[in-house]
């Protein structure tokens, strides 16, 4: 079919990992594209600043990224030739608890499960059989649902995976230990661990572990959106930066447009094009809970208690099962915990490009009801102190960011919900909306590549790719 001439073949409206992924897709296949981009940087949740000191670069939303080194996108890009670099601490990521002791995510399944005392055999036995699946797997987690090429082992992973984080807990795990490491794990879903389906983000953020690892980038995060700009400039993609899109008569002529925003812009911009059943769709959209977020400058390494904390790239501060499921129950219910499940990062322990010589940074946050404006300062650090005693006394400076804050930075973000949307039962796989195609929208050529669509929030640019590969078939037929 003869396509009429445009001054795009398409365009890309955000330039998050998913609108790179789903730009670089199209102009693999030759096709001329243009990402739009409102701020003047681009990479959306993956950009790095000077937030609180001169010389100390911190990540101002992803900073971990287990999705990104595992995408089956990503690895299919040479990102390494433009400057990205993984750094893989020895330890994942630890959870201590109140008495001293620590529940530690290895690469390796067998020493992980040494942590967990009597749950260690059936941890080893499960996660062997889902790394060993995970060559067919990961189309089926990270994708659009569609009937799966080995349906008897899918419906074994989905046994465990849909279940809620709780009645997992109950059924298979018999300490404290690996409770409260699966609670931390399941947490990651941000909504309350009795929801269906919230032990799939654990299983997922575990095997993702015993694949490769929970790397941080070589200079911070901003370093892979770095890379994957210029990767696609150099395949002759165009970019233009500092236009913030509030109408599709700001677009220039296309035959396709893909918008890497969530559905509430995605009315605004393009709303009195679609159908009134689409518009009804987007309009019940449900967001999620926010979070709130500090950054640190240190003097020195944060003092935790239990050694293996001390070389964790990623330290989950919850204590107990209970205490977890207490702290994400509360803010489902618009309600502030005393002492919020808080996940914290510690970079500088393994990338001294981050920081003047001897000092460190630090980045966490705890989830609070959407659109919170509370300051939870004080209730971090205090779980921080709690299980690092004297890591107040080694700050030099903060930097904090509530849920508007985090709008403010990226407009994605609705009520502070980085992943674009709640990951509940409903919306995991049918987001934005219950369609043939997640990624078409009810008006010719517009097509929406966000996280809002599968397989959801994290750094894997898969969104994008599917949402990508879905414009090839319809429109160019390739």
């Amino acid at each position: 079919m003869q396509l009429t001439k445009k001054d795009f073949d398409a365009v890309v409206v955000g330039s998050g990992p998913n609108g790179l992924a789903a730009a670089i897709t199209l102009q693999q296949q030759g096709l001329s594209v243009l990402i739009i981009e409102a701020k003047k940087v681009l990479g959306g949740g993956l950009c790095s600043a000077e937030l609180t000191l001169p010389g100390f670069i911190h990540d101002v939303c992803s900073a971990v990224h287990p999705l990104a080194v595992n995408s089956p996108f990503f690895s299919t890009l040479p990102l390494n030739n433009f400057g990205l670099e993984y750094i893989f601490p020895p330890i994942a990521a630890a959870h201590p608890f109140d008495d001293g002791s620590a529940a530690t995510l290895f690469q390796s399944i067998t020493q992980t499960a040494e942590t967990l005392n009597d749950d260690a055999e059936f941890y080893t036995q499960l996660m062997n059989g889902f790394v060993q699946d995970w060559s067919w797997l990961k189309e089926l987690v990270l994708g659009p649902f569609k009937f799966p090429k080995h349906p008897v082992d899918a419906a074994k992973f989905g046994y465990y995976a849909l279940s809620s984080a709780n009645s997992f807990a109950k059924k298979y795990l018999h300490n404290k230990q690996s409770r409260g490491f699966w609670a931390g794990m399941a947490a990651h879903s941000i909504q309350p661990l009795t929801n269906l389906a919230t032990s799939g983000f654990a299983l997922m953020l575990l095997l993702l572990a015993h694949l490769k690892g929970w790397p941080i980038i070589k200079g911070g995060s901003q370093k892979l959106a770095d890379a994957l700009v210029a990767y696609f400039i150099s395949l002759g993609g165009k970019i233009e930066t500092g236009t913030e899109i509030k109408s599709l008569q700001q677009l220039p002529s296309s035959h396709a447009v893909l918008f890497d925003v969530t559905p509430k812009q995605l009315l605004k911009i393009a709303g009195h094009k679609f159908s009134s059943h689409y518009q009804h769709q987007l309009k019940n959209y449900r967001y999620g809970m926010g979070v709130y977020k500090i950054d640190w400058a240190l003097d020195a390494p944060v003092p935790f208690i239990n050694e293996q904390c001390r070389n964790a790239g990623t330290v989950h501060l919850g204590n107990t099962f209970e205490e977890i499921a207490l702290s994400e129950k509360m803010n489902a219910a618009n309600q502030h915990p005393e002492k919020p499940f808080v996940l914290f990062v510690q970079p500088s322990l393994f990338d001294d490009t981050r920081t003047p010589n001897g000092k460190h940074t630090a980045w966490a946050y705890c989830h609070v009801p959407n659109g919170s404006l509370k300051n939870m300062t004080d209730e971090i650090e205090q779980q921080v102190e709690r299980f690092a005693p004297g890591f107040k006394e080694r700050i030099l400076a903060r930097h904090v960011m509530n849920t508007n804050e985090l709008e403010t930075y990226n407009a994605n973000y609705i009520g502070g919900d980085i992943n674009g949307g709640v990951q509940n039962i409903r919306q995991l796989f049918t987001r934005p909306a219950l369609r043939f195609s997640p990624y078409k929208t009810s008006a010719k050529e517009i097509y929406i590549c966000s996280s809002s669509t599968p397989p959801g929030g994290g750094v894997h640019g898969m969104c994008g790719y599917h949402a990508a590969k879905k414009v090839l078939k319809d429109i160019f037929r390739m």
